[in-house]
């Protein structure tokens, strides 16, 4: 089993970034995939970005791609989100998540451990 806790979030003006972070308890860390999802008011949670345990293969929504950046570091059990290029629309509720899965990418359900999330907004 997996905790996470995510932090970084906070209110940027459109165009600006932000580096969220989500620390994982546990010695086996590198034995997940790790993934980062949103979810706006009204709106149902969408994925974001996933990377591969070793971090070699990494894959991201259309909506991001060019624009967000995701990693982690296996020796500090941490996974990182760089945001650059904020727009109003990417406003939302940043959630990682792990799965033990390594063929997990965007389907939700595969993910069975997720933090308590981290608020982004961006203003126009």
């Amino acid at each position: 089993q997996v905790h996470l806790v995510e932090s970084g979030g906070g209110l940027v003006q459109a165009g600006g970034s932000l580096r969220l972070s989500c620390a994982a308890s546990g010695r086996t860390f590198s034995t997940y995939v790790m993934g980062w999802f949103r979810q706006a008011p009204g709106r149902e949670r969408e994925f974001v970005a996933r990377i591969s345990r070793s971090g070699g293969s990494t894959n991201y929504a259309d909506s991001v791609k060019g624009r967000f950046t995701i990693s982690r570091d296996n020796a500090k059990n941490t996974v990182y989100l760089q945001m650059n290029s904020l727009e109003p629309e990417d406003t939302a509720n940043y959630y990682c998540a792990a799965s033990a899965i390594p063929a997990a990418i965007t389907e939700r359900g595969l993910y069975p451990y997720w933090g308590q999330g981290t608020q982004v907004t961006v203003s126009s």
